[in-house]
């Protein structure tokens, strides 16, 4: 593959448009820029782009033309009118992961879901390293698989977190194990029908080939269709009374996790909270077992896991009162497992942005566990008209406000827990921001006399 001389233009100038342009750069592409925000809100875009002499322009229909090839960052929805007309023309529109797949060296190991791809990927990263294979960890986790282009090796393995808006654009992009951990409701405002949600994140199997490995969940009715529209190898996980018939590599019998057959550890060793962390274990357990690790190395890497930041993380005990941070608990099913991981006694900081989502799910988990929902941000209104009657409402309006009224009103022995069902971007910049907020207003909290 080469793109010496071609001309490119690549969309959305955050952490995986601006690696898309370093790649394409030393390439040999004549490459161009573009991004909804002026280049003087991109301050490190600005200065990479100015360091590289690479032209700039907002982003408007007439800056799609004269380009032989766009790469989009994941945040670029792939349906917008000017790449409709660009395909049309024969113009190449592809994402930054596909851009980065010919240049990426060893084997993949591919993480999607709506839930959970993060603490899988994190955790199979952690295992191949205990296990002293050279391994590296990005995509959807934080560095862009272009910026992992230099660092991978022959020899090595790649794990990525895969989100369906990278994966809507992949072509020839192949991981050598893809995992599909569940599929429920998320990014209905991008995707705009479940179905097409569903489709995007089922692109990472129909690229594996024979001798490749697919873990699924067996309890997952979308992820068993992946296994009709793969030539991978299906290896399933899940709990045996869920199987539904299925021959389980790696499943939950009783309190003990098997792998193949084998008891791998029990489900209280492992060290990170709910009931969904043994499935996310169990597909883990697959992937590196298939990667070469043996049993006992995989349950040692286990039980010294610890949480990935912002997914079910404990910040604080303030006067009796614990406080979680799951903020990247951006859907409904993510805050459904996050209420699913607590006996009771909760006070829950809900909203956000809303995705399209139907909060109505979480009624009766609220009604039984919550002694009451905190609302924050613009979904907060949607959030009411579909919880009224099921739960107290606070109208908190502000992440600030809602920690203060929870703390004042919990009592000894209850839990705040922030799993928003919302994404951030009304008041934040992103998940992870949201979520270090969270974090200093709890720890300036003081101790109740």
């Amino acid at each position: 593959m080469t793109w010496k001389g071609t001309r490119a233009l690549v969309v959305g100038m955050k952490k995986s448009g601006m690696a898309s342009v370093e790649l394409l750069v030393r390439e040999g592409a004549s490459v161009r820029a573009t991004d909804l925000k002026p280049l003087e809100s991109l301050p490190e875009a600005a200065a990479l782009l100015a360091q590289l002499e690479v032209p700039f322009a907002l982003q408007t229909p007439a800056v799609f033309e004269n380009c032989d090839l766009i790469v989009l960052s994941p945040d670029v929805p792939a349906d917008l009118p000017p790449l409709a007309d660009a395909r049309r023309r024969g113009v190449k529109v592809i994402g930054e992961v596909e851009l980065a797949a010919p240049y990426l060296r060893g084997r993949v190991i591919g993480i999607t879901g709506s839930n959970g791809k993060t603490t899988t990927t994190a955790l199979i990263g952690h295992i191949l390293g205990a296990a002293n294979f050279p391994v590296q960890v990005g995509g959807n986790i934080g560095t862009p698989v272009t910026a992992m282009v230099d660092s991978s090796r022959p020899d090595g393995w790649n794990v990525l977190e895969l989100s369906s808006f990278q994966l809507e654009t992949i072509e020839g992009f192949r991981a050598h194990i893809g995992l599909a951990l569940n599929v429920t409701q998320n990014h209905l405002d991008r995707h705009h029908t479940f179905e097409n949600y569903a489709a995007a994140k089922g692109r990472l199997f129909e690229t594996m080939r024979e001798g490749d490995f697919a873990v699924l969940n067996a309890a997952d009715p979308v992820c068993r269709s992946y296994a009709q529209r793969t030539r991978a190898t299906v290896e399933w996980f899940g709990s045996n009374e869920k199987a539904g018939g299925l021959a389980l590599a790696a499943s939950l019998c009783g309190s003990s996790l098997l792998l193949d057959g084998r008891q791998l550890l029990d489900a209280a060793e492992i060290p990170i909270r709910g009931r969904h962390n043994v499935e996310n274990v169990l597909a883990a357990a697959i992937a590196a077992a298939r990667a070469g690790v043996g049993p006992a190395n995989i349950a040692a890497a286990v039980r010294t896991f610890r949480a990935v930041e912002h997914r079910l993380e404990f910040v604080r005990r303030v006067s009796g009162v614990d406080f979680y941070n799951d903020s990247k608990a951006t859907s409904v099913d993510a805050a459904l497992k996050a209420l699913d991981a607590f006996p009771g006694n909760l006070w829950v900081i809900l909203g956000g942005k809303d995705k399209g989502l139907d909060y109505s799910l979480l009624r009766d988990p609220l009604a039984a566990k919550a002694h009451a929902a905190l609302l924050v941000g613009a979904a907060a209104p949607k959030i009411a008209g579909q919880l009224g009657g099921a739960v107290r409402l606070i109208d908190s309006q502000t992440i600030d406000r809602a920690v203060t009224q929870a703390y004042h009103a919990a009592q000894p022995g209850d839990t705040v827990l922030l799993a928003p069902a919302c994404a951030s971007f009304d008041q934040f910049r992103s998940f992870e921001h949201r979520g270090e907020v969270f974090k200093e207003l709890v720890n300036r909290l003081q101790r109740r006399k």
